[in-house]
């Protein structure tokens, strides 16, 4: 085996390594610099929004994350094709995300017999035992995955996530692709705005 050849598996874990310390000093933001859509995803921000759309023939396909959860059942994107999917990212050491966990799941409560299907990607929490506990304090009954370095987050394609602000939240279409995007903390009116355009959609 080369010298090159022995590097690149180290090279690859310094960058995921880098973008998750990147996650780190950037974390629970609630900048909306740069939450506008751009080019690569089609997203639309309305103005005073930090709620961004995605038009039904301008989305692009999202990546199949996947992993663990954090009850340790395997779990990816695309087992929910045919369902509307709130993907949620938190930590349990984020604020924001300690704020909107229970609108989160008052919004899962309320339409997950409709159709839709709700995903946590647990990040930057190094002990898994923290985020098991903040979901147990905070009533959380969907599945997250648990994803301490955020690589899942990397298969998301530019535009499509902010790393800068943890939480965020997208909403993605029953065909898998991404329709709508919020950064920071949500409430259960904000949530259902995003969710119900997408929801009232007729399955292509």
């Amino acid at each position: 085996m080369s010298g090159t050849t022995r590097l690149r598996p180290r090279l690859a874990a310094a960058a995921v390594t880098a973008a998750a310390a990147a996650l780190v000093l950037t974390a629970c933001s609630s900048s909306g610099s740069s939450a506008s859509g751009d080019g690569q995803i089609g997203f639309v921000t309305a103005k005073g929004s930090n709620i961004s759309t995605a038009a039904v023939g301008h989305r692009q396909e999202a990546p199949d994350i996947g992993g663990d959860t954090l009850e340790g059942a395997p779990a990816k994107l695309s087992d929910y094709r045919g369902k509307v999917v709130v993907l949620n990212v938190w930590g349990s050491w984020c604020g924001p995300c300690r704020s909107e966990a229970d609108d989160l799941q008052r919004i899962w409560d309320k339409y997950k017999d409709q159709g839709v299907q709700f995903l946590g990607i647990n990040t930057r929490d190094t002990e898994i035992k923290n985020a098991v506990r903040f979901e147990q304090e905070k009533g959380v009954t969907f599945p997250s995955i648990y994803d301490p370095a955020g690589a899942q987050l990397l298969k998301f394609p530019k535009g499509s996530l902010n790393p800068q602000s943890i939480p965020t939240t997208l909403v993605i279409d029953r065909d898998g692709r991404l329709a709508a995007r919020a950064v920071g903390g949500q409430t259960d009116d904000a949530l259902e705005t995003m969710l119900q355009p997408v929801l009232a959609e007729q399955q292509r």
